[in-house]
C-alpha cells in the first residue's frame, strides 16, 4: 500500500522550497497544483495549494484558507538525529515550538511550525 499525506498550503512554491531544505531532499513530483516528497518506500508527503483543493471539492469542503496559520496537521517523522533535522527545519524557516526533549511516551522529539502552521516533529526512540 502506498500512503499519501497531503498538506494544504497557501503558497506551493514557498512550501516546496521549505520542505526541500527542511527534509534535505528534492520532490519526486513538482507540478502546478501538487508537490510530492518520497518519505519512505510507501509514504509520500504531498503539498497542495489551498485554493486547489477548494476548487476540486467545491462548497462541500470548508475553505482551508480560513484556518491558515492554525495548526491543522502534524507531520511526525522518526529520524536518526532529530536535533539535527529540527535545526535544519528552523534554519529553513520553521518556527520552533519546543526543542528536543524526552517525551512521556518514550521518544525524544523536537517541534516546530512550517510556513503554513502545520506542526513538524522530528523524533527518535532512544535505544532503537
Amino acid at each position: 500500500m502506498l500512503s499519501h499525506f497531503i498538506l494544504y498550503v497557501r503558497d506551493q512554491a514557498l512550501s516546496t522550497r521549505f520542505y526541500e531544505r527542511a527534509l534535505g531532499l528534492g520532490p519526486r513530483l513538482n507540478v502546478p497544483g501538487m508537490t510530492e516528497f518520497q518519505l519512505g518506500e510507501s509514504v509520500v508527503l504531498g503539498l497542495m495549494p489551498e485554493r486547489g483543493i477548494k476548487r476540486l471539492l467545491g462548497d462541500a469542503l470548508p475553505d482551508p484558507a480560513g484556518a491558515h496559520g492554525i495548526p491543522r496537521a502534524e507531520l511526525y517523522l522518526s529520524v536518526d538525529d532529530p536535533g539535527a533535522w529540527h535545526a535544519r527545519a528552523v534554519e529553513a524557516g520553521a518556527r520552533e515550538v519546543s526543542p528536543l526533549l524526552a517525551r512521556d511516551w518514550g521518544d525524544e522529539a523536537a517541534y516546530s511550525l512550517d510556513p503554513d502552521g502545520h506542526v513538524l516533529a522530528f523524533a527518535r526512540r532512544p535505544g532503537l
